[in-house]
């Protein structure tokens, strides 16, 4: 009887998740129950296992609508029948065109119209004509008594109560960008559409019960069961699991050769072995396909990153998805596969951001579009952007929606409507918004995809699951993990503009060499790391510092107490007091000093947990790593914890432990458990720090423009361009003779890119580098308008951020000349003119720029001015001391002048805020600042500038900084050009 029910993910039109539904159903005792969310899928497999486990039987259908017209309901009667509408819903997105008003002939389908869309006598088999309780007394007025076998019983489930039936409103309100008040019929739901029980809806239809009869004979015929585990995903690569097997041994021992040399014993026996797990547990297409992508990526000249836990095989590493050793790191291949492990295992492999679309294009164009898709991402609503919704939804002006979205607290000051926003922000909080990409799963599934789920196409292109990668873990499909990060692209663009500037070929794949390498060390040890991937941030710089750091493994350490977990629980400062303090410290056990010796006995790593499990209590690693798991998961009171705790304390009585230190053991273990971080991962992202770290000691000028190029470090592009500048680099402005849309090189002198210049428009800097191409260099103003098509207003912006200080003429000069030679109204003539015309000479007024006017035409069209920022200020401060003098001013109160670069906010224990901030001093140098709430109140931070800082310098393990006590912003001096 229940052919069209609604969850949440009829996106901003349902009100129930799945298990609010399936419980709401199993309440009223309903024994069948038909999902079709609008033009959506996404919970279907979800739905079918709440039906399951509550003894209803699960029918799924899609109830197809364009816009909000709703055009028909369509039930599959199996699988077979639900592909054909995931199909149908699919190509409708992928091709950008409306569903059909009239479903296609399906043959295991049923479709259900809620109007009379063609005369009743044409329905085909498979169509009906849906009758809302509403109308059952018009069937007989209507004509309809001698078609009865074509009517069902419908009556739509969107909500439970009254409550149910305001937030529907209120979402369909969001969704048209409407008032409530404003909201016509046709937008919402009817207040009748709920679930009623089977007897009150047999009631409805007293008078003509064969439309029950219908519509139970409809759902009769319904049937669906999903195949969930590893069968879903792409079952072979070569064709055969045999093939498979014989494949990817040949590419695991020639690997093996090549990274280990001849017959290296410990490496072949850990292949061995792993191949047998990976065989065993079905994974050899999941291996053997990752390998086909990175291998079309190196035939490509395309640099990538494997990384995750995935990094802990040592097949990965001889199959090159890797370049992290798991021999040299003791990294257990249990972290990535083992046999209990329930969630699927996922690879992931970064690509330069520029990059990586044509890798999934690959994937999708070698596989198959039928059985590849990414995977989506569902965005929800949050609650403060909700409320902020719900505020405009019941018309409130924008400063009571401010109000009570900014002070949530002081509900004095609150419209009478506040309560009611809060309460359905609460109940709307949570529910999936849109549909979005993930970062970067592919799927690869072994029958058509349509077969699990429909398709949506993106604006990039490819086309989304209706499910996210917690549905796909949940049917058991492999993710493929194909990512993009600016990092690479910092080192690949890096390696480029090597090769045109200096005319040298690097090799930033010669690992080895480079993690020797004592100028790299050195650069690393400094903690100068600006530019270089994961390592540059104000706190990376600081710990650096700290672990005087200046080898691989200890970057890897420290790649990995960086994260805000592992720093928050205490970790980071255990580790770094150990460091400095290796003997004032006892080891718990012997077996923290024997496989933690490296840690300094802090369980830093995940693995590190796997290891004082497996060798302190004796469990098995692949047991280990299954108890990590549970205890910083929410599985930590199934069945299997109890087990493996009892089986932990078991063996450690049979080994004679004191209970006492058996305890506090699993006391740390349970609190390092959901803090440490993989060190596979960690390891992964080091490995780029130090190619990175190589590029920036060796060739800095290039490694900084290619880092500006890439947008997306930690800092903005002002702090890489004084970066460059440090490094001996002559910064220019944007010069339309030497400039392109990126920043570019020529030997020492830097230009920046057009693509800096706010305002500038693209296709015009296409046309001067076009014209600069074809014609050769510009002579002059006047050339420059005779060969580029341009508009005053962009020229001016050419003029003021100095694109035409080769001519030696002065802006006024420049202004003045514009007016002389630019006329918009003549067709320019797309080229050099032969004989120039002297302009007739004119006796001008002495007209100089301004000793700051560059600078101030920069900070307005760049966003920051190239000349030193203290330069700018009025009046110079003394008694000020450098960054280079703090430690010696240790305990000191002194003054600080700082331009102002980033700042961290933390939040105290007792609720209130301090920040941690990162200046430049005035010989271009990095320090730190403290800032307690007390001196925030006084003097808090007042945007971007210089600050003339005062305050008492601390020291922490060899890191300085200065505690502020007082600090004010110095004004810079005026723009004459204002005045005048």
């Amino acid at each position: 009887m229940y052919i069209n029910a609604h969850t949440y993910y009829s996106l901003r039109y349902g009100t129930l998740s799945p298990k609010q539904l399936v419980q709401a159903a199993a309440a009223l005792g309903i024994r069948t129950l038909a999902l079709t969310d609008i033009n959506n899928s996404s919970c279907s497999f979800e739905f079918v296992r709440y039906c399951e486990a509550a003894g209803i039987k699960p029918v799924l259908g899609i109830e197809f609508r364009n816009e909000n017209r709703l055009l028909y309901i369509a039930l599959a009667k199996n699988k077979k029948g639900f592909y054909s509408l995931n199909k149908l819903l699919s190509e409708c997105s992928l091709n950008n065109k409306p569903i059909p008003e009239v479903l296609p002939a399906m043959e295991e389908v049923w479709v259900i119209y809620p109007r009379l869309i063609k005369p009743i006598e044409s329905f085909k088999a498979h169509e009906f004509l849906g009758v809302r309780p509403e109308y059952v007394r018009r069937i007989f007025s209507a004509g309809m008594k001698k078609y009865m076998h074509k009517l069902v019983a419908w009556n739509p489930i969107t909500f439970l109560d009254e409550e149910g039936y305001t937030m529907h409103k209120l979402l369909r309100a969001v969704d048209n960008n409407t008032l409530i008040t404003k909201l016509s019929a046709k937008d919402c739901a009817k207040s009748t559409e709920r679930i009623y029980s089977p007897k009150t809806f047999t009631k409805f239809y007293e008078i003509y019960p064969c439309l029950i009869e219908n519509t139970n004979r409809l759902l009769a015929h319904c049937t669906i069961h999903f195949e969930e585990g590893l069968m879903v995903n792409r079952q072979s690569f070569t064709g055969n699991k045999t093939d498979d097997l014989k494949l990817l041994t040949k590419l695991s021992l020639n690997g093996c050769e090549k990274r280990y040399g001849y017959k290296h014993k410990q490496a072949l026996a850990r292949v061995h072995k792993e191949l047998k797990v990976i065989a065993d547990l079905q994974f050899l297409p999941y291996f053997l396909i990752t390998w086909d992508i990175v291998r079309y990526a190196q035939s490509m000249g395309y640099h990538y990153v494997g990384r995750g836990s995935g990094a802990n095989s040592i097949v990965a590493y001889c199959l090159y998805i890797t370049d992290v050793d798991p021999l040299e790191l003791d990294l257990y291949f249990e972290r990535f596969i083992n046999p209990h492990r329930s969630s699927p295992p996922d690879f992931d492999i970064d690509f330069s951001w520029d990059e990586r679309d044509d890798v999934t294009d690959y994937i999708f164009k070698r596989y198959g579009k039928e059985y590849t898709a990414l995977l989506a991402t569902y965005n929800t609503f949050k609650y403060r952007s909700i409320v902020r919704e719900l505020g405009k939804v019941f018309g409130l002006p924008k400063p009571a929606i401010d109000q009570i979205a900014k002070a949530p607290l002081e509900t004095e000051k609150h419209h009478e409507l506040a309560q009611t926003i809060f309460k359905y922000g609460k109940l709307i909080e949570g529910l999936p918004n849109y549909l979005s990409i993930h970062a970067g799963g592919v799927l690869i599934t072994e029958k058509p995809i349509y077969e699990y789920t429909a398709l949506q196409m993106m604006p990039k292109g490819f086309p989304i699951t209706h499910f996210d990668m917690y549905g796909a873990e949940d049917r058991g499909f492999h993710k493929y993990d194909v990512l993009s990060q600016r990092g690479l692209g910092h080192i690949k663009d890096a390696v480029a503009l090597i090769k045109q500037n200096k005319g040298r070929a690097v090799d930033i794949f010669d690992l080895e060499k480079i993690k020797e390498d004592e100028r790299v060390r050195s650069q690393l040890k400094s903690g100068h790391c600006i530019g270089c991937f994961y390592i540059e941030s104000p706190a990376m710089r600081g710990l650096l510092s700290k672990l005087r750091c200046d080898n691989y493994i200890q970057l890897v350490a420290a790649s990995s107490i960086i994260r805000p977990g592992v720093s928050k629980s205490g970790m980071m400062r255990a580790y770094i007091y150990r460091f400095h303090n290796p003997y004032a410290f006892e080891y718990l056990h012997d077996v923290f000093q024997e496989h933690l010796g490296e840690t300094f006995g802090v369980m830093v790593y995940q693995e590190d947990v796997m290891k004082v499990v497996h060798h302190f209590a004796g469990l098995d690693l692949d047991e280990s790593d299954v108890l990590r798991r549970m205890m910083s998961g929410k599985k930590k009171e199934s069945d299997t914890f109890h087990r493996l705790q009892k089986k932990y304390f078991k063996n450690c009585k049979d080994r004679g432990h004191d209970l006492e230190l058996t305890k506090e053991v699993w006391r740390q273990i349970e609190s390092f458990a959901g803090y440490s971080f993989c060190k596979a991962h960690s390891a992964s992202f080091a490995v780029e720090s130090f190619q990175s770290l190589y590029l920036k000691a060796y060739f800095p000028l290039e490694f900084m423009v290619a880092v500006i190029n890439n947008f997306g470090g930690f800092y903005s592009t002002e702090y890489y361009v004084h970066e460059a500048r440090m490094w001996g680099a002559n910064i220019h402005p944007p010069c339309i003779n030497k400039s392109l849309l990126l920043t570019t090189i020529y030997d020492c002198d830097i230009y920046l890119g057009y693509i800096h210049v706010q305002g500038l428009e693209k296709k015009l800097v296409r046309q001067i580098i076009a014209q600069r191409n074809a014609e050769g260099a510009f002579r002059n103003l006047e050339d420059f308008t005779h060969r580029v098509s341009i508009s005053g207003s962009q020229l001016e912006l050419l003029i003021r951020v100095g694109a035409f200080r080769f001519t030696g003429l002065s802006k006024y000069e420049l202004m003045w000349e514009k007016n002389a030679v630019f006329n918009p109204k003549e067709k320019f003539c797309g080229s050099p003119v032969l004989f120039q015309e002297s302009l007739p000479r004119l006796d001008l007024p002495d007209l100089k720029d301004g000793i700051f006017d560059q600078s101030f035409d920069e900070m307005e069209l760049l966003g920051f001015p190239l000349c030193a920022p203290f330069d700018l200020i009025e009046k110079k401060s003394v008694g000020t001391i450098l960054a280079k003098q703090m430690k010696s001013k240790k305990g000191q109160w002194v003054k600080m002048l700082g331009y102002y670069v980033v700042k961290k906010t933390v939040t105290t224990s007792n609720g209130r805020r301090m920040y941690f901030g990162t200046w430049l001093d005035e010989e271009g140098h990095y320090f730190d600042s403290t800032h307690f709430p007390p001196s925030l109140e006084k003097a808090p931070f007042r945007g971007k500038g210089v600050y003339l800082i005062y305050g008492k310098i601390v020291e922490d393990f060899g890191f300085p900084s200065i505690e502020v006590k007082k600090m004010e912003r110095l004004p810079f001096v005026k723009d004459h050009r204002e005045a005048d």
